[in-house]
This record gives C-alpha cells, structure tokens and sequence, in this order.
C-alpha cells in the first residue's frame, strides 16, 4: 500500500498575481480539466471563488471512471498568497489525496510546481490499479492541463 508522488513544473509568461489570481480560484479549474472528466464544482459560489483561506472546503463532482459520478470534496489547509496553497481531500476517490501548489517569480514570468502526493484505496488492488490507469490517469490531466494553460497565457520564450 504505497503513497504516490506527482511533480510538474511549468512556466509561464505570465505575473505571480496573474498566477496566483487564476489558480487560488476554484472556478477556473474546470478550463484547465479534461472534458471526459465531466468536473464540476458544486460549492456554494459564495464561498468557492471568494479570496482562498485555510479552512474553505470545497466540493465537486468528477467522472473519472467510465462516467460514473464520484462527490469530492477537498479543505484549503494552508495558504500563503502568492507563495503556495495546499488542498487535500476530505472525501473522494482517493485513500490520500495532498496537493501543493508553488508560485514563484522568475524573469519574464512565474514558475508553478504542483506536487501531489495520493494514495489510491484498496490496499494490493488500488496499487494495481494504479499501476494499470491512475498513475497513467492522472498524468494525462496534468498534460492536459499544462496544453490548456499554454493556450491560454502562452509559452515561455
């Protein structure tokens, strides 16, 4: 029963407070997720695209698996604006679930690194799945998401 680790870095073209705006926003996740994924987020809107506070617990839905609708719901636990935000999971498809997101500056742009620790459930039979599709799965949207954000503020030089 392993915890798994994803890591990507980006950069981009764009401010910090650009970054920092976009991301910290719940209601923008949905540009940057594979439509398959049928994401949605389900919290009250009130308190989903409000400034981002330790404590704000968000909710979803997803369809990672063959369409099937899965509630998620993840807690913002740590936040220092425009440096880092973390969020795990309270309920939803994962055994573990706690992703950190990095924003730096850096010349003619900012630098981002998600860093996702998960772990899948079911003991021997989420490692297998795992190593079949989740691992396979997740890297898949974090492409998808690196694409959609070059589309969207460009690519470093």
């Amino acid at each position: 029963m392993a915890v798994y680790t994803l890591k990507r870095v980006q950069r981009l073209p764009i401010s910090l407070e650009t970054a920092w705006d976009f991301f910290s926003n719940p209601g923008n996740l949905k540009a940057i997720t594979p439509s398959y994924m049928g994401f949605e987020v389900t919290s009250d809107p009130e308190f989903s695209t409000c400034e981002m506070y330790a404590g704000q617990v968000i909710t979803y839905t997803v369809k990672p698996v063959l369409g099937i609708p899965l509630f998620w719901m993840t807690e913002i636990t740590h936040v220092s604006p425009g440096n880092f935000f973390v969020d795990e999971q309270r309920v939803g498809p994962y055994a573990i679930w706690h992703h950190q997101h990095h924003f730096k500056s850096i010349e003619g742009g900012v630098e981002m690194t998600d860093l996702v620790h998960y772990k899948v459930p079911m003991g021997w039979l989420g490692d297998l799945a795992n190593s079949l599709f989740v691992r396979k799965q997740l890297q898949q949207i974090f492409d998808y998401r690196w694409n959609r954000l070059e589309l969207m503020f460009g690519k470093m030089p």
